[in-house]
């Protein structure tokens, strides 16, 4: 009876976890709430709600099916440790995930606003006007992806096992901090790779599924480490060549 009900909470985990990347998709594929007229746009410009809106919705979209491992191992733990107890708060545990990329959306938001304002780039395709600042934040990505911080955050996220044996904690509380711990870990490795939007366009939706791609390959491939590295060499090599183009 517990193995049926782990599989059947497991099934509903799932479940939910592809709606809501679905439905995050199918919120940026239909314009993240942005207006549609490009007029309209560089006259008046989407308001901060708007933005940073968008930013959650992108986050969801790119990083929900790489933490997807780790949130249903979280819900196995939970049922194996409380046989006889409530479902795993797992919803708890993703909200605190969530509230990090949250908290980083609201920055992002407000450093898209503020670059659109110095005319840094453009409010029309939302992405730096010269290929100099864009050579820059290329290369800055790329060393992030090479450095130690990188390599150990990313190790946190790559090892649910391990990060669960050192965090657990019991309950909806101890839920919804896990979740915030294991965000801010995957903040801290991705934040650069998402910054790279200004480069091709915050809503380019090509450049949404590049990043989400290369996320999910660094989470979840045997080789992640090793082809953050490489991820990391060819961005160095890319901003070079935009900025001495």
């Amino acid at each position: 009876m517990a193995e049926a009900a782990i599989r059947r909470n497991r099934s509903i985990t799932i479940a939910g976890l592809i709606l809501l990347t679905l439905l995050a998709w199918a919120y940026l594929l239909a314009g993240a709430g942005m207006p549609s007229h490009p007029n309209h746009m560089a006259m008046e410009g989407p308001g901060f709600m708007i933005v940073a809106t968008m930013w959650w919705t992108m986050m969801i979209a790119m990083m929900v099916p790489s933490a997807a491992p780790t949130v249903l191992l979280y819900a196995r733990v939970y049922r194996v440790r409380i046989e006889d107890g409530p479902s795993p708060p797992v919803g708890a545990f993703l909200s605190g995930y969530l509230l990090c990329w949250l908290v980083f959306s609201l920055a992002a938001a407000a450093i898209q606003l503020w670059l659109q304002d110095a005319a840094i780039a453009s409010p029309i395709t939302m992405r730096l006007h010269t290929a100099g600042a864009a050579g820059a934040l290329l290369i800055l990505a790329g060393l992030y992806q090479l450095s130690p911080l990188k390599n150990a955050c990313l190790g946190k996220c790559r090892s649910p096992a391990q990060f669960l044996a050192h965090h657990y904690r019991p309950g909806p509380a101890g839920a919804f901090r896990m979740g915030a711990i294991h965000g801010a870990f995957c903040v801290g490795c991705c934040w650069l790779l998402m910054a790279l939007l200004f480069v091709g366009g915050v809503m380019s939706i090509a450049w949404i599924a590049a990043l989400a791609i290369t996320v999910a390959a660094e989470k979840l491939l045997g080789a992640g480490p090793s082809f953050a590295q490489v991820v990391g060499a060819a961005l160095i090599v890319g901003g070079a060549s935009l900025i001495v183009s």
